[in-house]
């Protein structure tokens, strides 16, 4: 490939000179190829002249059939390329992670790099990086993804929460927050109700829940909306609830909270090339990370 490569500059640009110049090689690299070439097919494909080189009848043959495969190449390769040269950034994750942490913190990212632009990808099943053309991916998991590049951004750390007006309606002394789990458990399809089960183990609740109703919702965004509204009591995930808790709109009643054993990771396909918007928009959200990590209670 490599001698055709360069039989296919010099055929192009007419000029020993200006095929050098693109390959980034000296002229004598170019002739030692061309001599590969001919030697290796029998036959003459240039004529030396004092001014320069021409095709010969054969060479001019072989150049009108190789000249538009590597066009194509070319043209294709710069295609692919320029997937990662465009002004959008592809951000695959999850709806509720989308709602209550990224869309809440973009604006800053986007008075930063006004040029940029984020297009959020939502969905709960898991893509391909490559197939889908991703640039990053937001996932909870154990962080074990083969051929990808993958950053910690926060642990998944949860417990109860409700409505400071459901907190005091049914558990108004704050020494006796069980009286909560005899109400109304909120669950959403997404966090099953195996989640409620390991943090009640982990406190020793596991009784005051086993005959506990509960109301089932799609998403955990409605069914912390549900909570906000008074109508139970819901595992929340702490990491994605920080504004809620500071505004008052949810409240920790028990303060008893569990790791799950997995975290939210920033995943990027491993081989490709890294883009300047790819850069700049990893930089930025490990650093809205970083800010949210010490909001987040010990364990």
């Amino acid at each position: 490939m490599n001698p055709l490569r360069a039989f296919y500059m010099v055929a192009r640009t007419k000029s020993l000179t200006k095929a050098a110049k693109e390959l980034h090689v000296g002229q004598s690299a170019i002739s030692k190829q061309l001599d590969v070439l001919e030697k290796y097919l029998g036959v003459k494909l240039f004529r030396r002249e004092q001014r320069g080189i021409s095709l010969t009848d054969i060479g001019q043959e072989l150049g009108e059939g190789i000249i538009p495969a590597f066009d194509q190449i070319t043209d294709a390769t710069h295609r692919i390329m320029e997937r990662g040269n465009d002004n959008k950034i592809r951000v695959h994750t999850y709806t509720t992670f989308a709602a209550k942490w990224l869309i809440p913190r973009l604006e800053d990212f986007h008075k930063q790099h006004p040029e940029l632009s984020v297009l959020i990808m939502n969905s709960a099943k898991n893509i391909g990086l490559e197939k889908d053309r991703i640039d990053f991916s937001i996932q909870l998991s154990t962080g074990n993804q083969p051929d990808t590049e993958v950053d910690l951004m926060f642990d998944d750390i949860i417990e109860p929460v409700c409505s400071k007006a459901f907190l005091q309606k049914h558990a108004p002394e704050s020494k006796y927050p069980q009286a909560l789990l005899r109400t109304r458990l909120l669950v959403s399809h997404y966090r099953p109700k195996g989640e409620w089960a390991m943090w009640a183990k982990a406190h020793g609740y596991s009784a005051e829940i086993a005959n506990t109703p509960h109301m089932d919702f799609s998403s955990s965004v409605l069914t912390w909306q549900a909570a906000m509204d008074g109508l139970g009591i819901a595992i929340g995930q702490t990491a994605l609830l920080t504004e809620d808790i500071q505004t008052g709109n949810l409240v920790f009643p028990f303060k008893q909270p569990v790791r799950t054993g997995l975290s939210f990771y920033l995943l990027r396909p491993k081989l490709r090339r890294e883009a300047r918007k790819i850069v700049l928009f990893r930089d930025w959200i490990l650093q809205q990370a970083a800010a949210t990590r010490p909001l987040l209670p010990d364990c």
